[in-house]
């Protein structure tokens, strides 16, 4: 895969488009398409004490990096084009140090999106970051760092392989976190992480 394909599967996924190329999860064969998110909308009644809430809600409101690409049409840009590589490396670097809410920090949600394992024992897996959408960090680049959340399970998770769909309930935190994987803007401390379901999709 090229760098500027690379980068633009990242835009794709900040905006929450597709780039239709058929991806598999480690164990469970191929279910999403890289860049795909889970359509939150439908997210099912979270345990008591704790708030449903979306990827945008981790996004300050005046935070737009799109506006990184105003005038350069990416899609005309040969890898090696001095502008192509220059916009990756900005990109990049904003990706990393892209700002977080101060007012997330203490609330008690409920967030779904793919795993990325961290640590495990065995089997199981006691550290992993939540991404929003799939092959991230994986297949293609990670996403800016207010998209990725470094979660702590309360207890190891069984029976979850990387890229697998979750809901996690914890409580957030305003926490940067600096992985082989990528860097996180928040931390999540788990106390519940469930397989993700959604009426008409294979699991």
């Amino acid at each position: 895969m090229s760098r500027m394909s690379r980068a633009l599967i990242i835009a794709a996924g900040l905006a929450g488009v597709g780039a239709g190329v058929t991806a598999f999860s480690a164990d469970r064969g191929p279910a999403y398409q890289l860049g795909e998110r889970l359509p939150q909308a439908k997210a099912a009644t979270p345990a008591s004490g704790f708030r449903a809430i979306k990827w945008d809600d981790l996004i300050p409101a005046d935070w737009d990096p799109r506006q990184l690409f105003k005038g350069i049409d990416l899609s005309m840009l040969d890898d090696s084009d001095p502008r192509a590589i220059r916009a990756l490396e900005k990109l990049r670097e904003v990706w990393s140090n892209a700002p977080s809410k101060a007012e997330m920090h203490g609330n008690r949600v409920r967030i779904s999106g793919f795993v990325v394992p961290l640590e495990r024992k065995g089997k199981q897996i006691t550290e992993f970051l939540l991404v929003p959408y799939f092959g991230a960090c994986i297949h293609v680049p990670p996403p800016p760092s207010n998209q990725i959340i470094h979660v702590s399970a309360s207890k190891p998770v069984r029976d979850t392989a990387t890229m697998d769909a979750v809901w996690v309930d914890g409580t957030l935190e305003v926490a940067r976190s600096e992985t082989g994987m990528g860097a996180a803007s928040y931390r999540l401390r788990a106390e519940l992480v469930a397989p993700y379901w959604e009426p008409g999709r294979s699991r």
